[in-house]
């Protein structure tokens, strides 16, 4: 498929999709002999786990350990659990933080 519809089913700008192809966070694709870009079918799916992924909050370099391990054979699930656990304790420290800003606030 073409990147417009890569676009479309993934729910990503074509822009987006080649800033990721250029991070190897998407296998290159092939290429019409005219030039375009010619996706796989299982493209769509990596990209909407990126786009998941980066809206749990992790980094572009913990989705790439990710899928480079997922690429590998290797599992997964366990690593994907800790990212997400240690972002979990970020935000929770991060609420914190801001409701104790808002008491002090309120407190003015």
């Amino acid at each position: 498929m073409r990147i417009g519809a890569l676009a479309q089913l993934s729910g990503l700008s074509t822009q987006t999709i080649r800033y990721y192809e250029s991070l190897e966070l998407l296998p290159d694709p092939e290429r019409t002999p005219s030039g375009y870009r010619e996706y796989a079918s299982d493209a769509a799916q990596r990209l909407r786990f990126i786009r998941d992924a980066r809206a749990w909050g992790l980094t572009l370099g913990e989705v790439q350990t990710l899928l480079s391990m997922k690429d590998a054979g290797r599992a997964t699930c366990s690593h994907t659990l800790a990212f997400l656990d240690h972002h979990l304790a970020e935000i929770d420290a991060q609420i914190e933080r801001l409701q104790a800003a808002r008491a002090e606030m309120s407190e003015l």
